[in-house]
């Protein structure tokens, strides 16, 4: 069955790193993916855009967020992927019930088969925990804990957190690794399109080649040379293992 597949980060770049492989995976078989951003990075995320300001051509918050926008929609878009951003801020970026209700409408909106966001934990980045509490409480009140509510809810998504940049700072423990060895070309292709954090692009194409080498280690399956690891948090539910 085609699978439908909701990204949310933190920032309108976060995933392309983390995730671009697996969404084109899943578009690729046929799935609908979306990709969420809770704010666009601008002022935490963007750095290489306001150096680009002088007194003559002030650059301005208002036209970051129009860059940044078109960069992940283009970046989505390589993808198969669908793209809006919530525009709530970054650095700090902060969740309150309003914001909380919108982000459990959104994935009731969409109903996703499974969520990816990011971990718990990250001591180089104040937004990305934040991202990761607001995601993990609105898909349980989109979902209503799998039981009947008094407001409508959506099948429970399974639940899985991307790589961080340092994985060994933030609890992450890979449980998952997918194969994206047929799409990494259109992984590349989104990542070029993020202007504003070119430095990223050779980390994370690295990084698919060492999570590769990995996921041949662990399935015996050499065809496999470039790979995403994810860390899935809602057990999963067989009638045999």
């Amino acid at each position: 069955m085609p699978r439908r597949l909701l990204v949310i980060g933190a920032h309108s770049a976060d995933f392309v790193w983390r995730a671009g492989g697996a969404i084109a995976v899943c578009t690729a078989n046929g799935g609908t993916a979306e990709v969420i951003a809770l704010s666009y990075g601008e002022r935490g995320e963007s750095g290489e855009l306001w150096k680009d300001s002088d007194p003559a051509h002030p650059q301005t918050i208002d036209n970051v967020k129009t860059i940044r926008h078109g960069e992940a929609e283009r970046a989505a878009a390589h993808l198969g992927a669908s793209f809006r951003a919530l525009d709530l801020g970054d650095y700090p970026l902060q969740i309150g019930g309003e914001e909380l209700l919108l982000i459990a409408d959104a994935i009731r909106e969409f109903a996703p088969d499974v969520v990816v966001t990011h971990t718990d934990k990250d001591p180089f980045n104040p937004d990305h925990p934040v991202a990761f509490s607001a995601v993990d409480r609105a898909r349980s009140l989109a979902a209503g804990a799998g039981v009947s509510s008094a407001f409508a809810t959506i099948k429970p998504p399974a639940m899985f957190l991307f790589e961080p940049h340092q994985p060994e700072l933030c609890n992450f423990t890979p449980t998952t690794f997918v194969d994206i060895t047929a799409v990494i070309e259109r992984k590349q292709a989104a990542m070029e399109e993020m202007q504003a954090q070119k430095y990223l692009q050779t980390y994370y194409r690295e990084r698919a080649d060492h999570r590769g080498n990995h996921a041949r280690r662990a399935s015996g399956d050499q065809d496999v040379r470039q790979a995403e690891a994810f860390q899935r948090v809602i057990p999963q539910v067989v009638s045999e293992l």
